[in-house]
């Protein structure tokens, strides 16, 4: 099959289509409940990023976007735009970043550097006039171990990269690949952007139904914990809802008014924090 990223000749020439596929796989009761959050325990050989894949099978991105409120650090979620090619994909594991400029040797060059597991994020600025990732790219991603590829930019193949079934994010489809070349930075391996975010190897990558979203690794199981708890809380709450307690006596909305009234600066999260509420984080 053709390749529709590589183009080894001056920007000139135009570039020989390239099918570089890229199919990343993966895949609560009254506010105040003290009750701990129910974790995976960690065992003696089990890893920061192990425990981010075994831990997110049973989070959401919206979770971990809240525990990130909460954890005051920035929520540096991908654009709504970016979704996965197949629904209901997951994908967790850490950013191996690629800066694409009109060919594929920069992602065969990040496979070299990848360990099994890490995740393939192709900035291509968002470009809508020409796909980036195609068919060759997703089986030798899948080949080199990794989770998933994750385009900010198009892809192509896509019949062929559903096959290969490896998970998928981008901006959509499009028959062409590059037609140019350009100067390569010599950042293209060390960070990626991806919308008005810069992630790099010292960042995660979680994506599902709801988009993509970027954590720090740093004390990355303090804040799966937290997102535990907020999970925790949601579930009690919703079970209480459709057992017929409503979400406003949970989290006495009414106190909240009568408060408000007296001290107008007070705001719903403020009361939210004080009653272990987690609706908004």
């Amino acid at each position: 099959m053709t390749d529709a990223a590589e183009n080894t000749e001056a920007p000139s020439t135009t570039a020989t289509p390239d099918r570089s596929g890229t199919p990343v796989a993966t895949a609560p009761t009254t506010s105040t409940d003290t009750t701990a959050p129910t974790t995976t325990p960690l065992t003696p050989t089990d890893t920061p990023l192990n425990a981010l894949r075994s831990r997110f099978a049973a989070l959401t991105t919206a979770h971990l976007a809240d525990a990130c409120i909460r954890a005051r650090i920035p929520v540096r979620c991908a654009p709504t735009a970016l979704r996965a090619l197949q629904p209901g994909t997951r994908l967790a594991g850490r950013v191996v970043p690629a800066r694409h400029v009109g060919s594929v040797d920069v992602f065969l060059e990040a496979f070299e550097g990848a360990d099994p597991g890490d995740v393939l994020v192709v900035d291509n600025a968002g470009r809508s006039d020409e796909a980036c990732v195609g068919d060759l790219v997703a089986l030798e991603a899948r080949i080199a171990g990794l989770a998933g590829i994750v385009i900010w930019g198009l892809h192509r193949d896509t019949a062929d990269l559903l096959a290969i079934g490896l998970p998928v994010f981008s901006l959509g489809a499009l028959p062409t690949g590059p037609q140019r070349l350009d100067p390569r930075p010599e950042d293209a391996l060390t960070s990626a952007t991806v919308g008005e975010w810069s992630v790099g190897r010292d960042d995660l990558v979680v994506a599902d139904e709801d988009g993509a979203l970027f954590l720090p690794a740093a004390g990355i199981e303090a804040l799966l914990t937290l997102a535990e708890t907020i999970r925790d809380t949601e579930h009690r709450q919703a079970d209480r809802i459709r057992a017929g307690v409503s979400l406003r006596s949970q989290v006495g909305f009414d106190t909240y008014l009568a408060a408000r009234r007296l001290t107008p600066s007070l705001t719903f999260r403020d009361h939210l924090r004080a009653v272990g509420g987690a609706i908004e984080e």
